[in-house]
């Protein structure tokens, strides 16, 4: 694995640290004081910085180095999160995140707004906060006066208990004590240390940094070279550092390696101090030491760490050499590999995949069902009977190719968790621009969906938001004169239903003013001056193409792009978006997408001669009209009666114009479907000829989208079949035209 590789992993670490770092942060302003929710927030900052040196990444290293020292003061009870607090810690983990894409992609952010957040985090640090989220002194106890000064506790991140704040500079009625303590450190990796990718090198040189250090390796336990064991580690340190950041700041250098090593951290005292000329020799330095960065070049700890990268090197080149020298017997053989399953065990469970991989998966499986399809097609026309062994074998391998299916998706299944986590820093930046306090409100953040169903809704959101901030929500202070809450929400679920995954975005604002929207498709021709169109016609209207009602261009809006973008990325995805308002107390945008972009079961049926595929996950049942249940409503309308109830029955074949005329109903099946907003309806097709498992298609990449039409796929015959969009044939039964739909759909 070269070092871009390397690098790489470190950025995708990076991104589930941020995603880490901003839930933690978003509970914190919510009110939770859970210590291991500031210690998971401390530690992601913490990670991105350490990761951040070892490539040489010095902004990023720089502001994290800052923010991480803030956290720790909230961490230690020396800073009260509170709402001014918080307010600068989102903002720096906004900074952050920019700094890492910065990083990543070789561009860079703003020093305005870095510069401007590092003062502020400093002067949080420094107890420079207003006095409401100021933490208070403590009132030193009497008997404390004649105390020794003593090293501050150890932090316990999975305790509980938190460290106790101590400074040697209070002022307990004498002097203050000027000394500063030495401790006295033994360091010894085990090899867990180096299989994680800790290094020895960087833990000392971050060491280093807090305080004057003297470091003496001890490299005794260095067998011969015939003998090395490239997975061990063989090097101890030990240590003496003066430091005024205690015991406490020691570990949190060894925070995520203390579990993978021998450490013992003890005070000096003035009794234990070596008399002068008698400190451990230094290790000799092999090589120019002005490649290291660090705490200045060529002090005592630079080449502390020179001869523990060169010992290092050593082991690892001698021990190449000698695998390449040494024929291993078979009892070696057999322990080497025991011992790598052991440590394989101990690594963990799971794997970084390159996304296009499993892509390559997806399609292959998709192609295995394919021709899973028509070998069993091609069995069930040559055996009438159904009885011959192929067409049993077949049975299992259709058994077998589904659980390959099923377990291929399952790899693909992620939660929407780091698309609405993104979607907190877009309303706090939008919410700013335009004066308006407003909280967003998360739920069913853990909802799994395809990773390409997942990729594709950031955009989408994104302007969905951006509207409810601007245009949803009113101001503060007209929120308060109709007697509301001057904060305003946003609610985004998002839940799986009938084998879909349905998003909903809720504001409490004004609701949409129906009066305006009109007027204004007037004015942009859209519709007709005299026409009568009910609320939910007017509602949709916002997702006409160049349809904006704002007054101004704006940096956020005015240019009529957005609503529409968000209709058709939805489409494009197989998907449908409703709205339901109430003016004074605000609307709900309801958005339902397929699981998966790759399969679905569907029942195949013909209509008017055309072959068309249903998704199952939208039927309901199935029922064969009878006369007696069938009754005509209005000119055209007709109702089928369902257990004593009424169901509006709608000719597929007339709605997609494969036919002029109605067919008789009592001649075909009626398909009892439901769909998001437009309730039940009963689908009438000529015949059912099965169910299959289909491989999706896209129509709109490979030809164009289709009124009516989802998407294709491919039978078992080697036909092309066309998959229905149920929601679109519902909408059009109630009066809104499929032509209207396409036309929308190009002219965005």
């Amino acid at each position: 694995m070269d070092m871009n590789e390397i690098k790489e992993i470190f950025f995708q670490e990076c991104e589930e640290q941020l995603a880490e770092l901003e839930s933690g942060l978003l509970k914190m302003n919510d009110g939770d004081r859970d210590p291991e929710t500031v210690n998971a927030v401390f530690r992601a900052v913490h990670s991105i910085k350490g990761g951040a040196g070892a490539f040489g990444l010095d902004d990023l290293v720089a502001f994290a180095h800052v923010f991480e020292t803030t956290l720790d003061c909230v961490r230690s009870n020396k800073l009260e999160p509170g709402p001014e607090v918080m307010k600068v810690m989102l903002k720096s983990a906004d900074v952050l995140a920019d700094l890492v894409t910065a990083s990543r992609d070789g561009g860079s952010v703003d020093p305005s707004r870095s510069s401007g957040l590092v003062k502020e985090l400093d002067a949080l640090a420094n107890g420079e906060v207003p006095h409401a989220a100021a933490a208070p002194a403590p009132a030193a106890a009497p008997a404390a006066k004649a105390a020794a000064p003593v090293a501050a506790p150890a932090p316990s991140d999975d305790s509980g208990f938190q460290p106790i704040p101590f400074s040697f500079d209070d002022d307990f009625g004498g002097e203050p004590e000027s000394a500063t303590p030495t401790f006295d450190v033994s360091f010894k990796p085990r090899r867990e240390l180096y299989a994680k990718g800790n290094e020895a090198a960087l833990l000392l040189r971050d060491l280093s940094r807090i305080g004057e250090l003297s470091v003496h390796c001890d490299m005794d336990s260095l067998p011969s070279l015939d003998d090395i064991d490239p997975e061990a580690s063989y090097f101890s340190w030990k240590l003496q550092i003066t430091t005024d950041k205690g015991e406490e700041g020691i570990r949190s250098v060894f925070e995520f390696a203390e579990w993978d090593c021998d450490l013992d951290i003890k005070l000096r005292s003035e009794a234990d101090v070596a008399p002068a000329g008698e400190e451990p020799p230094m290790v000799p330095v092999p090589f120019d030491l002005s490649i290291l960065d660090g705490a200045g070049e060529g002090t005592a700890v630079d080449q502390a760490v020179a001869a523990a990268e060169t010992a290092s090197n050593v082991v690892k080149l001698a021990a190449g050499a000698a695998k390449h020298e040494k024929k291993e017997t078979p009892a070696a053989a057999a322990a080497a590999a025991a011992a790598a399953a052991q440590n394989n065990a101990a690594a963990g469970q799971t794997i970084r995949v390159d996304l296009d991989r499993v892509d390559r998966l997806i399609n292959l499986v998709g192609e295995l069902v394919i021709n899973q399809a028509m070998l069993s097609q091609s069995v069930i026309e040559n055996d009438a009977t159904g009885t011959s062994a192929v067409n049993m074998g077949l049975e299992e391998l259709q058994q077998l190719t589904r659980e390959i299916q099923d377990s291929v998706m399952a790899i693909r299944a992620q939660p929407v968790k780091p698309v609405f986590q993104r979607m907190s820093r877009i309303v706090r930046e939008v919410a700013d621009m335009v004066g308006k306090s407003i909280r967003l409100v998360t739920e069913g953040e853990n909802t799994e969906v395809d990773k390409t169903v997942i990729d594709k809704l950031a955009e989408p959101l994104t302007h969905m938001i951006r509207n409810a901030v601007d245009h949803g929500i009113e101001s503060p202070e007209k929120r308060a004169a109709a007697g509301k809450d001057p904060e305003g929400t946003i609610k985004l679920t998002a839940k799986h239903r009938s084998g879909r995954i349905v998003i909903e975005l809720v504001d409490d604002g004004a609701g949409i003013n129906r009066e305006r929207v009109k007027q204004k498709a007037i004015d942009n021709e859209l519709i007709a001056a005299d026409a009568n169109l009910t609320d939910e016609e007017i509602d949709n209207l916002i997702f006409a193409p160049g349809f904006s009602t704002a007054d101004k261009i704006s940096d956020i809006s005015g240019r009529g792009v957005g609503m529409d973008v968000v209709k058709r990325s939805i489409q494009a995805l197989g998907g449908r978006i409703s709205i339901t308002s109430r003016p004074g107390h605000g609307s709900t945008f309801t958005m339902s997408l397929p699981l998966t972009l790759a399969v679905l079961d569907g029942m195949v049926v013909t209509v008017a001669g055309q072959t068309l595929v249903v998704p199952l996950t939208a039927i309901v049942e199935t029922l064969q009209p009878e006369a007696q249940n069938i009754h005509s409503f209005g000119s055209n309308q007709r109702l089928i009666s369902i257990r004593n109830s009424f169901c509006p029955l709608v000719d597929v074949g007339r709605i997609l114009n494969f036919r002029n005329i109605q067919a008789n109903p009592i001649e075909g099946v009626a398909l009892l479907v439901e769909s998001e907003g437009g309730g039940q309806r009963a689908l009438m097709v000529d015949a059912i000829q099965g169910q299959r498992q289909v491989v999706i298609k896209s129509l709109e990449a490979n030809y164009t989208h289709v009124p009516g039409i989802a998407a294709a796929t491919i039978l078992g015959d080697g036909r092309v079949a066309l998959i229905l969009d149920v929601d679109a044939v519902v909408a059009a039964s109630r009066g809104q035209s499929l032509k209207q739909e396409m036309s929308l759909a190009v002219a965005g």
